[in-house]
């Protein structure tokens, strides 16, 4: 601890020598400096001052504060010198002595001119400015960092503590974080954990500022989260470097963000669209494998439901639009739920009528089943329907099924600006036919059906159809239950 206090008290002696002649310049009044740089002047000299007060102090470890003087005093000088060509030349001639004494601590005092290795850079300015937060305990640290980085259009929110900090992060969009890692009450460390346990804050770049080069200290803040480790007095165009990739990092990620927004709310927009009509599994599978939404479609066996609500024509005739749209969407409310629950896809709805499909887009073995199960289900249901009807004073409701497995071409039917998912095939024709003959309260089956059907079933008596349209005759079977 003596050994690094002798350092700092032999590199300030210096620092402090090498900016008099500054001190002297300043003071003459025929030499005018013009602003911004007078204020930059008078940073770097008010600096300087404090370095001559902590050196007078005898009851304290100065190594912290010093070092954070010794970056303030770098810094100004580096504005000062890559605005040189504003300056009077009697400024001028004293910035390379002063950059020179904080460039090496051992650097010899009569060393000469300052080489063209030693020259700051000229600071690279970010693609794109962003907002920063400087975090830090000094105030010359903080009013540096401003003057630097709001030169090269950044905008800069600055914070005395890690308190303040933290209270600013919640109520303010930051790009990059510019932090202290020493300060008295919650430190750099501490609000570094907090800003990556927050799902909000996490992924906001955070750029770790300290006066002590301790490795175990650098290794424990880039495993906690930090995206970088500058020491005091730090580079300015290295920290502008780190700046710029914060940013850029912060604008990939705000990029990624939004694109996942606009993603989610597609992916509800889907659910909402194609909730309606399919059940979520089958919504899973189209959103999983989104080329099944181009136009086309394949041959597929499956078991086709039609429904229709016997004699409504003449019901809606005799009834007020409200009563007729409210026993409408009862019905179809309630079948809708039936259906889905046993995975059946809603093709449409055709007036009171309703047209489903089990088999398509996914297929299983107990597509006929499935049918079967939800038919009675469906039938079932009326007379929970007709009671809330008789409620409310409207009429009874009596539903005729009819059910048909066959081949059919399913698939995305349209053109590219508007399309469903549909079927089509004679499979469709012959349950239009069946579903004519029903009768109210009856589910028919055909013959193809039938096979399909484990036999836990009870059917009547087989009857054959001659429809319109269809040269053989149509078998069907009504069903009658459930065998015990």
């Amino acid at each position: 601890m003596t050994q690094s206090r002798n350092e700092n008290t032999r590199w300030a002696k210096r620092i402090l020598q090498a900016v008099a002649p500054l001190r002297a310049v300043a003071a003459r009044t025929s030499i005018a400096i013009d602003p911004p740089s007078d204020q930059d002047v008078a940073a770097l000299i008010e600096a300087a001052d404090r370095v001559e007060l902590l050196q007078a102090s005898t009851d304290r470890d100065d190594q912290h504060d010093l070092m954070n003087i010794f970056g303030a005093i770098r810094g100004y000088a580096e504005i000062l010198y890559e605005d040189r060509a504003l300056l009077h030349p009697a400024i001028v001639d004293t910035l390379p002595a002063i950059l020179r004494a904080l460039s090496a601590p051992e650097m010899p005092q009569d060393a000469g001119e300052i080489t063209a290795k030693q020259q700051p850079a000229v600071v690279p300015r970010s693609v794109e400015p962003g907002v920063i937060l400087a975090v830090d305990d000094m105030p010359e640290n903080r009013d540096l960092v401003s003057r630097l980085l709001s030169k090269y259009k950044h905008t800069v929110i600055t914070a005395e503590s890690g308190e303040e900090a933290l209270e600013l992060l919640d109520t303010l969009g930051v790009d990059v974080v510019l932090l202290d890692l020493m300060m008295p009450g919650i430190g750099g460390a501490e609000v570094l954990r907090r800003m990556k346990a927050n799902e909000q804050l996490r992924a906001t770049p955070v750029v770790m500022i300290s006066g002590r080069q301790d490795m175990d200290q650098i290794i424990a803040c880039i495993q906690a989260g930090a995206d970088d480790y500058l020491l005091k007095p730090f580079n300015p165009v290295l920290l502008q470097a780190r700046i710029a990739a914060g940013i850029e990092r912060k604008r990939w990620h705000d990029r990624e963000a939004q694109y996942r927004r606009q993603l989610e709310r597609s992916e509800k927009f889907i659910r909402a669209t194609f909730g309606r009509y399919l059940s979520d599994d089958i919504v899973d599978e189209i959103l999983a494998s989104p080329e099944g939404l181009e136009l086309g479609g394949d041959l597929r066996e499956v078991t086709i439901m039609m429904s229709d609500i016997r004699g409504f024509t003449t019901l809606s005739e005799h009834l007020p639009p409200q009563q007729v749209v409210r026993l409408l969407n009862r019905y179809l409310g309630r079948m809708t739920d039936i259906i889905l629950e046993h995975q059946g896809t809603i093709d449409e709805f055709l007036g009171d009528a309703v047209l489903a499909v089990f088999g398509a887009p996914r297929k299983a073995d107990d597509d006929a089943d499935r049918a079967v199960r939800c038919a009675i289900a469906m039938q079932a249901a009326m007379a929970e329907i007709n009671a809330a009807n008789e409620a409310d004073g409207l009429p009874r409701l009596d539903m005729a099924l009819a059910l048909n497995t066959g081949s059919v071409v399913a698939g995305n039917i349209g053109s590219e600006r508007r399309a469903k998912y549909g079927f089509v095939g004679h499979a469709m024709n012959v349950t239009s036919r069946i579903e004519d003959v029903s009768g109210p309260g009856e589910i028919l089956i055909s013959d193809s059906t039938l096979q399909k059907l484990p036999q836990r079933y009870s059917v009547g008596e087989r009857r054959s159809l001659s429809v319109k349209g269809i040269a053989e005759l149509v078998v069907v079977y009504p069903i009658l239950g459930v065998n015990q």
